[in-house]
């Protein structure tokens, strides 16, 4: 095997493969990235963990087509240390060379037919906008859960109604909901998916760059898979197997009472006030008289308090929350004012976004905050 390739393309696919490298592989050979040079002049490189899989696609000037295996994350540290010139690399018995510039490598092949085949990408269910896709998932990936030991909780679900796709997650304490639309292959496609939250949010951030990212999705036949692909690359991820929570109706059907606040300041408040806040206590917030009072700290501690102007509907109310919960639902709201809906101070809260201090609430992206309980 023999070939050239320009150091920039090189490295960026390299790098863009080898992250799904597990940290610790069950199998020596599943912390390398497979390359395949082949006639027509194309490079393609691939690493898989029996979970996760991702496969670049990049041209090159193949003398000699084949196949090798290396260390993906030697190879990834070694291609972006490179200087910027072509880089040639040659398969010599059990050993690869890299050579660019000055510069020169050689690295130790593994087994490549010890190496597992790569799942086939499943039918394509649609399209949608990488830049609609990277910010939904930011925003639901928040509130999934970061403990293993609850994988069904660690997922993002998926629902599919024909031209929308309701993205949800929760950790208990919190429950995220963004809707968005998106290019089904069918009009009548209706399906359900359970994605672990860190490798969606790996996708969406890798892939929302490159335009429209092509959806494809096996479920209830064999290996329930998702796959994800854009600009030449691919990647494929098993599903989550479990049932989901059915987490919908947690969310109230009537807030007698509601108050809008300018976002970023209620943040940097936030912020200011939590700095006295020890670990796992809470912040208050106290709405009456058209502000909103944050407090935290009691008793012989630091304590902090700040009011901001608030439009209040309906009664004066208190609530406690985790500061970290808090601000993870402002910030993924991006709108210029929150507007949070109450049924009781011990119920949980609903955050949705405005334009404007007396606009209509959107509801496309919904955050829902388990308030704590605090003493009278």
């Amino acid at each position: 095997m023999k070939f050239r390739v320009e150091r920039d393309v090189l490295a960026e696919a390299v790098t863009w493969t080898a992250r799904t490298l597990p940290a610790r592989p069950p199998a020596p050979v599943l912390s390398g990235i497979r390359i395949e040079a082949d006639e027509v002049g194309m490079l393609k490189l691939s690493t898989f963990d029996y979970e996760v899989s991702a496969r670049s696609e990049i041209p090159a000037e193949v003398s000699q087509a084949g196949e090798v295996l290396v260390s993906g994350r030697l190879l990834a540290e070694i291609s972006r240390a490179l200087p910027n010139k072509p880089v040639d690399v040659t398969l010599d018995g059990s050993k690869v060379t890299v050579t660019c510039g000055a510069s020169r490598f050689t690295l130790l092949t593994m087994p490549v037919e010890d190496y597992p085949a790569l799942p086939a990408m499943p039918a394509t269910v649609g399209t949608v906008s990488g830049d609609e896709l990277t910010s939904a998932v930011a925003q639901v990936s928040v509130a999934a859960s970061k403990d293993d030991t609850l994988p069904l909780l660690t997922g993002v679900r998926l629902e599919i109604e024909g031209e929308q796709i309701t993205l949800l997650a929760t950790d208990r304490y919190r429950l995220a909901l963004r809707e968005l639309t998106w290019k089904p292959s069918r009009p009548d496609m209706s399906d359900v998916a359970l994605v672990r939250a860190r490798t969606l949010s790996d996708v969406a951030k890798s892939l929302g760059s490159s335009g429209e990212v092509t959806v494809a999705l096996s479920t209830g036949a064999g290996v329930d898979l998702i796959g994800f692909e854009a600009g030449g690359r691919h990647t494929t991820s098993l599903l989550v197997d479990g049932d989901y929570p059915p987490v919908r109706r947690l969310f109230p059907d009537e807030t007698p009472i509601h108050a809008v606040v300018p976002t970023q300041p209620l943040i940097e408040a936030t912020k200011r006030v939590a700095l006295v806040a020890e670990r796992n206590t809470p912040i208050r917030l106290t709405f009456g008289d058209g502000s909103v009072v944050l407090n935290a700290g009691q008793g012989d501690d630091a304590q902090a308090s700040e009011a901001l102007e608030a439009l209040i509907v309906g009664e004066d109310i208190s609530v406690a929350f985790n500061p970290t919960f808090l601000l993870d639902g402002l910030g993924a709201l991006g709108t210029d004012f929150v507007r949070m809906s109450f049924t009781h101070p011990n119920k949980p809260v609903e955050f949705t976004g405005q334009e404007s201090l007396d606009g209509e609430d959107l509801t496309h992206y919904r955050y829902l905050l388990v308030p704590i309980r605090f003493a009278s």
